[in-house]
């Protein structure tokens, strides 16, 4: 795991991962008592779960996939990657290490942003505990679901495309996969379309895995059933990404 730790270092020592930090922590409390939601204080709960996950949301999707994207270029353009490849490291073992390296800074983010939901925004209603421990747990699932690989694409496309590439591609996948569909949707359903309905049928449909509205809502934990489809949905996804992710890696700018 040598490489895993290389990486680790380089995160850590750039700093940039503290601001993440910070805002995670600190906008879900100070933006809502710098909103209309202090006004009404009723509202102060679900303007705090919305700016826990629309935060986590934003530093995953700029800082995740930027430093996704500066990690892979790096890694074949400055030697690094030919270098381990002599040793024995893999091409997939590489691209492994450096998401893995990756993920140790996302993944505690979620769970902060969850806990937030799970001890300040909490329903007072006893019947409502439950299913709001339940929710959050399936928002955070489905969230790592979509997001783990996507910060393998952008690292695997800026190995081969350069940074730019692999954080714009990246980034605009994502916020068609969370948003544009749905405006798609929303076209076809005035006006109907063969070449837009095959675009929407093949699209990611990420928006699904966005739970926030069922929190500020409280419409209560998706079934089983239909939390298992998307489980299944989104992994499908993932390994799409997965495969083309370990197309388009490489080791060596030269190769």
């Amino acid at each position: 795991m040598r490489l895993f730790k290389l990486t680790f270092a380089t995160i850590f020592r750039r700093k940039a991962w503290a601001f993440c930090l910070f805002a995670v922590l600190f906008l879900p409390f100070a933006l809502p008592m710098i909103s209309s939601a202090s006004e009404k204080p009723v509202l102060v709960q679900p303007a705090r779960i919305q700016a826990a996950w629309g935060t986590l949301f934003i530093c995953t999707m700029v800082w995740g996939f930027f430093a996704a994207a500066r990690l892979g270029e790096s890694n074949s353009r400055s030697g690094t990657g030919e270098y381990f490849r002599t040793t024995g490291l893999s091409a997939t073992r590489q691209l492994f290490e450096i998401w893995l390296a990756l993920l140790t800074f996302i993944v505690p983010l979620a769970f902060i942003a969850m806990a937030i939901c799970l001890f300040a925004a909490m329903p007072s209603e006893a019947s409502e505990k439950a299913m709001w421990w339940t929710l959050n747990f399936q928002y955070l699932t489905l969230f790592l679901l979509v997001f783990a690989p996507l910060l393998a694409l952008a690292c695997a496309l800026a190995s081969r495309f350069g940074g730019i590439t692999g954080f714009g591609v990246t980034f605009l996948i994502t916020i068609y996969g969370l948003y544009g569909v749905g405006y798609l949707d929303n076209m076809l359903k005035v006006e109907a379309n063969s070449a837009l309905q095959a675009l929407w049928l093949y699209s990611p449909q990420y928006r699904f895995a966005d739970l926030t509205q069922r929190l500020y809502f409280k419409t209560g934990a998706l079934s089983g059933e239909v939390f298992s489809n998307m489980i299944f949905y989104f992994a499908a996804i993932l390994a799409v990404n997965t495969g083309i992710s370990r197309l388009c890696f490489r080791t060596s700018a030269t190769v």
